[in-house]
């Protein structure tokens, strides 16, 4: 497994536990982070959604898809500013921007990986 398909391997990790969180225990994780309960059912198909994404994740990582791999860089890195938006637009908390950075930081560790791989053997 190359440091790319482990970078994602680790943040399909991450994304399948809060989703799993999201879908059993909602009200616990938004109160964590100071968002208000809710009993709608939107909060568990984000987390369903969390956990699509952890499954193509981890099997991209396992299969090496690296076109795939690298489109999330591109998609993770956009989640940041997105968030910052809806924080300045008063539309959501800005504890939010915390998972921006984190898909920021996961964008880039996968970024580095690959360009890394790229680099001929010595």
């Amino acid at each position: 497994m190359s440091r790319a398909d482990r970078s994602l391997l680790i943040f399909a990790i991450y994304l399948a536990i809060v989703g799993a969180w999201l879908i059993l225990s909602p009200n616990s994780f938004l109160r964590l982070f100071g968002f208000p309960p809710t009993n709608e059912v939107w909060i568990r198909i984000v987390g369903m959604c969390f956990g699509a994404l952890a499954f193509y994740y981890a099997l991209s990582s396992v299969m090496n898809l690296r076109p795939f791999i690298q489109l999330t860089v591109y998609a993770r890195a956009l989640t940041l500013p997105f968030f910052i938006l809806l924080a300045a637009l008063r539309l959501t908390q800005p504890v939010l921007i915390v998972f921006g950075v984190i898909d920021l930081a996961g964008a880039i560790w996968t970024e580095v990986a690959l360009r890394r791989t790229d680099l001929p053997t010595p």
